[in-house]
């Protein structure tokens, strides 16, 4: 092994940025070739394979900064290794603004589910792998509010119970937006003037994208996800009809929709009938480190899917359909349709799923 010494720029890390990418930043501010500087600061894994992980010692000891503090920003050194199922399983670059500060060129994060805008620039960061692009979202403040109330019920519920009753809720929200307008409330209208502003009228085949749509319904998601994940509503969802019609009013009145509960085959009485007695799920795929020198790239599946999908775009008109097929969702949607096989696969160790 060639010792390196340290490094006359140690720039810090990003927060949750992979290991590969801020060894990448410092060799390019350094001038130096990136596979020697790699070669530094790791070894072959213990299990024998060819794989190389980090070893934090070094890469503290050419940095100058302590091992500590390089595992509080990235996950990838933290001893014990964190529950990757918190985080999600692609790699993305994140705020553009936030990464400018970070010299040395491209920043990959791996960011917390919970993570949907950037509160500081509102940059909307999510789905992390639909169009590869942050949306700039100063038009809807109500979408950056939103995700100030998601970090609530993050401190309130935890991670599993919140990633699981949002991914719900979105999905919920996605099912019925694509009812038609008779069947909704004043939600609907918002998410119209939302996917205009998102996906201006005529424009798109060039601005269309599922991150936008998740978007559009991000609000009344977050106010519907604490019923999902409270154990009080979720047995209320259950109980006798009085309880189920408190249940439902209450839902009326957070998607803002005064002749919800009349029918039974809404998706959110789906969701009570079949889903609210199970433990919440949790993500189907999870990020896998030995990927990780791999730069995300777009699938070709989606891309196809995408430009269908823009070019009958109508958000008027079921316009929810893209958003509730998007793998985004995989793990709710499979569910919703197949509880009963869904938890079987789950439980034999299926760790993936691909919708699109």
């Amino acid at each position: 092994m060639m010792l390196l010494p340290r490094l006359p720029d140690p720039v810090p890390p990003a927060q949750h940025e992979i290991a590969a990418s801020y060894i990448g930043r410092l060799a390019r501010l350094h001038g130096l070739d990136i596979n020697t500087l790699w070669r530094c600061v790791t070894e072959r894994e213990a299990s024998g394979g060819m794989r190389r992980v980090v070893v934090p010692e070094r890469l503290a000891a050419v940095t100058g900064r302590t091992v500590h503090s390089l595992a509080g920003a990235l996950p990838e050194l933290r001893n014990p290794q964190p529950d990757w199922a918190m985080f999600r399983h692609q790699p993305q670059s994140g705020c553009h603004r936030c990464n400018a500060k970070h010299p040395g060129g491209e920043v990959t994060r791996i960011l917390p589910h919970h993570r949907y805008v950037c509160t500081r620039h509102r940059l909307w960061l999510c789905p992390s792998d639909a169009d590869g692009h942050t949306t700039p979202l100063d038009a809807l403040p109500e979408i950056v509010q939103a995700q100030r109330r998601h970090l609530r019920i993050l401190q309130r519920h935890g991670w599993a119970i919140t990633y699981d009753a949002v991914l719900t809720a979105i999905l919920i929200c996605g099912q019925q937006w694509s009812l038609s307008e008779n069947e909704n409330g004043e939600a609907w209208h918002d998410w119209i003037r939302r996917a205009n502003i998102l996906i201006p009228p005529g424009t798109a085949e060039a601005t269309f994208s599922v991150a936008r749509l998740c978007a559009v319904v991000y609000p009344e998601a977050v106010a519907l996800a604490p019923l999902f994940a409270s154990s009080f509503w979720r047995q209320k969802a259950q109980r006798t009809a009085w309880d189920r019609r408190h249940f439902n009013a209450e839902v009326a009145r957070r998607l803002r929709h005064p002749r919800y509960g009349q029918h039974e085959n809404d998706p959110i009485s789906h969701w009570a009938n079949m889903t609210a007695k199970r433990p919440p799920l949790t993500p189907i795929r999870v990020h896998d480190q030995k990927h990780h020198l791999r730069k995300p790239t777009q699938r070709t599946a989606t891309q196809r899917a995408e430009q269908r999908h823009a070019h009958a775009f109508n958000p008027s008109r079921r316009a929810g359909d893209a958003l509730i097929a998007h793998r985004h969702l995989a793990t709710v949607f499979r569910r919703a349709w197949h509880p009963f096989r869904t938890h079987s696969l789950l439980a034999n160790g299926d760790s993936y799923y691909k919708l699109s």
